[in-house]
């Protein structure tokens, strides 16, 4: 039998989106196919388009670490997922494609009352939040965060998570739109970064017990200024740039931890538990209406470079989707 061919879209030589053809994959013991209806962008795919963020070892070169669509064939192994059954899934990397073979710990149903198109932009954005919130950091009930790029899909995330969990939030971003975004999902201050330290307008606030920092760069030694003791610092992204400075007397003497995260390159055993805890404390507030996510467009597959251009100049407050 001839394998049947597939669309997909993989990192060209010049770090621009390329269509190639590649061989439709068929699901191991313990995974599903899925067919893709939607693929959820992030800035890792930007990343890695640019070259800067390559697959996990063993994992496919095709973009993309999130979907939702159907499932259209079993492995071999018992669990409760059935062929027709509406999914979402957190993926290694082949989210960019026309099917996905998913391992099944890492798909979930789609939560009751949420579109097939929404449910594309559910499980990086919001178990990248929880696991670094509520898992690294193990942020209790009452302790303040303070999230840079609030108005990003993680940002909103870790604001709806935390408004429902009783966490006052700060929310930083670039412009006051993205701001007013962060405040609708119940921050208690803001700071538009292009008014430069956040260090004073957070100190006025009481201070954070966790931050959660795409940025790095310069923003390391901001946040250790605002750091209560015994704080928790998760630096998740480095659109600041690599270079840090840091004040070891501060970190000693205030009892701060820095955490360096990626969930991407994760086992599928750390990512099977995010997705039960996603199950099991998130999803319930998605069917409750408590919770929503946070899509800011749905573009067709065909305007993939121009999705990544609106990335590149963090254009779009949510996520970006492109629909198959």
């Amino acid at each position: 039998m001839m394998p049947t061919p597939m669309r997909t879209i993989v990192a060209s030589s010049d770090a621009q989106p390329q269509w190639e053809h590649r061989e439709q994959p068929q699901p191991g013991p313990d995974e599903v196919l899925i067919k893709v209806a939607y693929s959820g962008m992030n800035r890792a795919d930007f990343m890695q388009l640019a070259g800067h963020y390559p697959p996990p070892p063993g994992a496919s070169d095709i973009l993309g670490l999130e979907v939702s669509g159907t499932v259209v064939a079993l492995g071999s192994a018992a669990h409760q997922l059935q062929l027709g059954d509406k999914v979402c899934a957190l993926l290694d990397s082949g989210g960019y494609a026309e099917y996905v073979a998913v391992p099944v710990n890492q798909v979930l149903p789609i939560p009751q009352g949420v579109d097939l198109a929404a449910a594309a932009g559910i499980c990086e954005v919001f178990a990248t939040a929880w696991y670094n919130i509520y898992d690294i950091a193990a942020t209790q009930p009452g302790e303040h965060i303070l999230v840079h790029a609030a108005a990003s899909g993680v940002g909103q995330a870790v604001l709806q998570l935390a408004n429902q969990r009783g966490n006052p939030t700060f929310a930083t971003a670039g412009s006051d739109d993205k701001l007013a975004v962060a405040v609708g999902l119940g921050a208690e201050k803001t700071w538009n970064r292009q008014q430069g330290s956040f260090v004073e307008a957070v100190t006025a606030w009481g201070g954070a017990d966790v931050i959660l920092d795409p940025v790095a760069g310069d923003y390391i030694a901001w946040n250790q200024q605002v750091l209560k003791q015994d704080g928790r610092l998760v630096v998740i992204g480095l659109m600041g740039g690599r270079a840090a400075q840091l004040d070891a007397g501060r970190l000693l003497m205030k009892r701060q931890r820095i955490i360096g995260s990626t969930l991407r390159s994760q086992p599928n055993t750390v990512k099977a538990r995010i997705m039960a805890d996603l199950f099991t404390h998130v999803w319930p507030l998605f069917e409750q209406k408590k919770i929503t996510p946070n899509i800011d467009d749905v573009l067709p597959v065909a305007d993939v470079a121009e999705a990544f251009e609106r990335l590149r100049h963090n254009a779009n407050a949510g996520k970006l989707l492109l629909v198959w």
